[in-house]
């Protein structure tokens, strides 16, 4: 099956910006699972599971603003939540979406959580990959060390054992995965160099003193079901506060992939299927009819 790629202009006092996303799936179906990806990666990490979920849903990742296919923004502190959050809401009323589940890894499962927080939320259930209510500073203080950087490779060798390196604990399964990963990760310069494929202004809000984050407010607003995924040596979701997830707020049912840390890939038959399977657990007749915009 091969994926539609497609991109609207979003316009604000700041200008225009073009955000991307590629579409997966028949557009007749009526389940809509729209995938968010991490704070320094793509919609593309999402590639598996989208390709086995189209059978049942239709898939649809997004590059957040500043990644991947999405335009850079020109003004560099609205790298932000409530930036994004507009930009998730001009997405789903671009495509038509009333009603969508989510899955979101990392920053993406942050953007889900807020979602899900709003009166009226279009999220219907949410799948949280590595992702919680309270972030520790020294999880925050790791991710600075790397986000933002700006390094040059002479070729894709280069890249590939750079990525190899950061993202050691994706724990991604085999060579075809980390290929593609690196294809998506890294974008050919003028000068023949490759460049990581974000803007370098994500980072820069890491330049400042790291303090815990503590959303459990967010987290106590959510009524949608949630399934929360953790690598057992996740430091950014501790299991103290993915047990917590499970006796409070929208109460979440709790999984824990071996042998990664922050985050899982996504990419393995055994996480795909816990996903895939967890979504379809809910009985169809429970989804909100949507329409497309086309």
């Amino acid at each position: 099956m091969r994926p539609n790629a497609g991109s609207f202009p979003y316009t604000d006092d700041n200008g225009t910006v073009w955000l991307a996303f590629t579409d997966f799936g028949a557009r007749s179906r009526e389940r809509v699972v729209v995938c968010v990806h991490g704070l320094t990666r793509n919609g593309r990490d999402f590639d598996r599971l989208a390709t086995a979920m189209a059978r049942d849903f239709r898939v649809i990742e997004v590059d957040v603003a500043g990644r991947g296919r999405s335009g850079w923004l020109a003004d560099k502190t609205a790298y932000t939540y409530p930036t994004y959050l507009k930009h998730m809401g001009a997405f789903l009323d671009y495509r038509g979406l009333e009603s969508v589940d989510l899955v979101g890894t990392s920053m993406g499962g942050l953007i889900g959580m807020l979602m899900a927080a709003q009166p009226e939320s279009p999220i219907r259930r949410l799948v949280l990959n590595d992702v919680g209510p309270f972030i520790p500073k020294v999880a925050l203080e790791r991710i600075g060390e790397h986000v933002g950087k700006d390094p040059r490779f002479r070729n894709l060798q280069e890249a590939a054992a750079y990525f190899q390196t950061i993202y050691a604990d994706f724990g991604i399964p085999d060579e075809l995965g980390w290929s593609d990963l690196t294809l998506h990760s890294a974008i050919r310069q003028e000068n023949g160099t490759y460049a990581l494929h974000y803007d370098p202004a994500i980072g820069d809000v890491f330049q400042e003193p790291m303090n815990d984050v503590d959303l459990w407010s967010v987290w106590d607003a959510i009524t949608c079901p949630v399934l929360v995924l953790r690598g057992e040596r996740s430091d950014l979701l501790t299991r103290e506060t993915a047990q917590e997830m499970t006796k409070r707020g929208p109460k979440a049912e709790l999984v824990e992939f071996p042998g990664c840390g922050h985050a899982p890939a996504l990419m393995s038959e055994e996480q795909i299927k816990i996903v895939h399977e967890w979504l379809l657990s809910f009985d169809d007749s429970e989804a909100d009819e949507t329409t497309d915009a086309d």
